[in-house]
């Protein structure tokens, strides 16, 4: 099956214009922005609620909307991108932004724990349908690589900002009102998001040219399986949850039973992570600017299990005030591996894909990545309180090398002479201002 390698749009020269001078792509970072911050204050909210609903069995409820939500992401995604490109783009992200400001404001208003899980289902759905459409525009919108490689660091950059900055919001808002109002706030930022979208020119899908709803709807995954660098990335996913799930699930378990810390520490190995990730999106733009994606996301791999040593290492030692110190550099070197691999993904799939067939290609790059996290979630979850934490992260090391292996294998190391040609003209560069 052959794939497009948009050579066209990598060759062409810089704008003029500045990014955020492309009015078009500032009113869309402004419209994503305000629906993560949304989301994360919905995910402190919906804990509080489960714990209203449910009081000691709040951890399952919550546990189980989880679930649900990681199940969505896999099943939907797919599905929605089938029928994606037969209605106006513009519409259908203004339709689904909607959608979750409505289900939103509902949440307040639940009694029953069933209610939650079908609202989440609704939720969730909305927002797997949402995101692989919204990633598959900005290379329509921005045609030259460099002006798409530093909106995919912005993009990775505030998601990041976002995991750490929305408990802060949060709390400060909980200071003054009652975490219903969380989910009031949420949905008026998810009506601000439609508004923001609204008021963009987005160019319509290009037409897919399969047939049936089965076709369309497998189309992206049989895409991706099919091609080696593809490939490549999905096997990088599963290192990141790997990694990742150490730091999602069991940090909060690790800083108060083992290393007796408190929520603080908590939040300070959390924000270590971030500050790890928020490095690489800061860096990227000009490190791809002469390194291939795949050797840039390789390094983030090898860097995550590096993360992930330390983590075992740390889990082996039982006593030393030195783990306070040293668990933050090993969660912000897991959150550098995680911004190597995640920030040039949209580059790869770009290069890809044919336009007809990129929203597919993104649909299944979620749907895929998410069934990484759905496997490794559990493992981290359950396995940590049946055999510890040596076992648990060394049983996810296991995950992350046969992941890493994996990309190693697949993506082969010629991908792409352009690219291998541009890292040559790079280091000549460096060579040749190193000897002035």
């Amino acid at each position: 099956m052959s794939t497009y390698h948009g050579r066209d749009a990598v060759r062409e020269e810089p704008g003029s214009v500045s990014l955020f001078g492309h009015r078009d792509y500032r009113h869309l970072f402004g419209a994503q922005l305000v629906a993560l911050f949304g989301t994360g204050l919905t995910t402190v909210a919906l804990g509080l609620l489960a714990y209203d609903l449910a009081g000691s069995r709040a951890g399952a409820v919550l546990g189980t909307a989880l679930a649900v939500k990681m199940i969505t992401y896999v099943t939907v995604a797919p599905l929605a991108v089938a029928y994606a490109d037969r209605v106006p783009r513009r519409f259908f992200l203004v339709t689904l932004d909607v959608a979750r400001a409505l289900v939103v404001l509902a949440l307040p208003f639940v009694d029953q724990v069933w209610h939650v899980y079908v609202l989440i289902v609704v939720l969730q759905s909305a927002s797997a349908a949402f995101t692989p459409a919204f990633q598959a525009v900005l290379p329509d919108l921005l045609p030259d690589e460099r002006d798409y490689t530093k909106a995919l660091s912005l993009s990775q950059l505030a998601s990041t900002m976002e995991s750490l900055l929305s408990p802060l919001l949060a709390a400060a808002v909980l200071s003054l009102v009652s975490f219903h109002w969380l989910f009031t706030g949420t949905s008026i930022g998810f009506a601000v998001s439609a508004a923001l979208v609204l008021s963009t020119r987005i160019p319509d899908a290009a037409r897919g040219d399969r047939g049936g709803a089965w076709e369309r709807t497998v189309a992206g995954i049989k895409l991706y399986t099919a091609t080696p660098r593809l490939r490549g990335t999905l096997g990088l996913d599963l290192v990141v949850a790997a990694a990742g799930s150490v730091v999602m699930v069991n940090t909060v378990n690790y800083v108060q039973d083992t290393l007796g810390g408190s929520q603080a520490d908590v939040a300070l190995l959390l924000a270590a992570n971030g500050a790890g990730t928020i490095l690489a999106a800061l860096l990227l733009p000009r490190v791809l600017d002469g390194i291939p994606d795949r050797t840039v996301m390789l390094t983030g791999g090898g860097t995550l299990l590096a993360g992930l040593t330390g983590a075992v290492t740390l889990s082996t030692v039982e006593s030393g005030g030195w783990r306070g110190a040293a668990a933050p550099a090993v969660w912000a070197v897991i959150g550098l591996g995680a911004g190597l691999v995640l920030t040039p993904v949209g580059r790869v799939l770009r290069r890809s894909s044919r336009p007809a067939d990129r929203p597919a290609i993104f649909a299944a790059r979620f749907s895929l990545s998410h069934a990484c996290w759905l496997i490794a979630y559990p493992i981290a979850g359950r396995l940590a309180t049946d055999a510890g934490f040596t076992v648990t992260w060394l049983v996810l090391g296991a995950l992350g090398v046969i992941g890493f292996a994996t990309a190693v294998r697949a993506w082969p190391r010629d991908d792409d002479p352009f690219e291998r040609s541009r890292f040559t003209d790079w280091i000549a560069r460096r060579r040749n201002t190193a000897t002035r």
